[in-house]
C-alpha cells in the first residue's frame, strides 16, 4: 500500500520543552512499525546530534548545505543507531547566520518547502526539530510542514503561552498562503512529575485549553532521569531502557501519525 508523506513540525516558542525528545523518541517509535523516518535538525543548538549520538557535521553536510543556494538534491542523511529506516539530517550552529539570509532571500520563509518539494525524501515520516524561536526557521518548518506537534511544558511560562503560539502558527499560514495548510495534530504535555502539585494542577487545565483552541490533547509524557541518561549514551530510551514505562509514552502520537500515512 502506498503512504502519503507526513511532514510534521515540532515547534514551542521555549526551550526546555521536550521538542529533541519528542522527535528522537517518535521517531523510533515509528520505526517499531515499519515506518521510514528522516529527522531534520533546524535547531542551531544541534541537541538532535547528542541523542542520535553523532558527531558533529560540517555546514556543507547539514542542514545549512541542504537550505544553501549551492544545493544541488544531494541530502547528506546520516542512519541513526545503525538502524536502516531512521536518518538525520544533520543541524549546524551556523543555521543562526542562515536565517539571516533567509530574511533577504526570495521565498526564504519557503526554502525548506521548496528543497522537499524539488528534492522530495524517499521517507514515510519528516520530522522537524524546530528552534525555540518563533522566527524565520520556524516560519519555513510551518511551510514545509502537513501536521504541527505542540510540545509544553508543565509551567505557567509555557501555559500562558500556548494560545499566542497557537496563534502565531495559524497566522503564519495565512500570511504565508499555505494551501493546504497544516493541521495542528495535538498538544503533548512533557516532563510531567506526578510528585509536583503544580504538574497536577495544570495537567487538569489543558483539556479546557486544548477543547477552546479545538486541538487534541495528548497524553502527558512523564519527566525520568533515564531520559538524561539515554541521551547522554547517545540512544532513545526504548533502546537504553527498552521496558522503562516511559516507552509507551509515545505510542499515540505514532498511531495517529501512522494513520495519516496510510490516508
Amino acid at each position: 500500500m502506498s503512504r502519503k508523506q507526513i511532514i510534521i513540525g515540532i515547534v514551542a516558542n521555549a526551550g526546555g520543552v521536550g521538542k529533541s525528545t519528542l522527535a528522537v523518541h517518535l521517531a523510533y517509535e515509528l520505526s517499531r512499525h515499519k515506518t521510514t523516518v528522516a529527522l531534520i535538525d533546524l535547531d542551531p543548538q544541534r541537541a538532535l546530534d547528542v541523542f542520535c549520538g553523532l558527531p558533529p557535521a560540517t555546514p556543507a553536510t547539514s542542514i545549512v548545505g541542504a537550505l544553501s543556494k549551492e544545493f544541488t538534491g544531494d541530502w547528506t542523511l546520516v542512519p541513526a543507531w545503525d538502524l536502516p529506516n531512521i536518518e538525520v539530517c544533520q543541524g549546524h550552529p551556523s543555521m543562526a547566520r542562515l536565517a539571516d539570509d533567509l530574511v533577504i532571500r526570495h521565498r526564504g520563509e519557503y526554502a525548506l518547502a521548496d528543497r522537499l518539494k524539488s528534492h522530495p525524501l524517499r521517507h514515510d515520516v519528516v520530522i522537524l526539530d524546530c528552534p525555540a524561536t518563533m522566527g524565520i526557521i520556524c516560519e519555513n518548518a510551518i511551510a514545509a510542514s502537513t501536521e504541527l506537534l505542540v510540545p509544553i511544558q508543565l509551567e505557567m511560562k509555557s501555559i500562558s503561552g500556548v494560545a499566542d503560539l497557537v496563534e502565531w502558527a495559524i497566522s503564519i499560514t495565512d500570511d504565508l498562503k499555505l494551501d493546504p495548510s497544516p493541521q495542528i495534530l495535538g498538544l503533548v504535555p512533557s516532563l510531567y512529575d506526578s510528585s509536583r502539585a503544580i504538574h497536577r494542577q495544570y495537567l487538569q487545565q489543558l483539556p479546557e485549553i486544548t477543547e477552546q483552541l479545538r486541538i487534541k490533547l495528548y497524553p502527558h509524557i512523564r519527566d525520568s532521569s533515564e531520559f538524561k541518561n539515554s541521551s547522554a549514551n547517545g540512544l532513545p530510551l526504548q533502546k537504553y531502557r527498552p521496558n522503562h514505562p516511559a516507552c509507551s509514552d509515545f505510542k499515540e502520537i505514532a498511531k495517529d501519525i501512522i494513520k495519516l500515512s496510510k490516508g
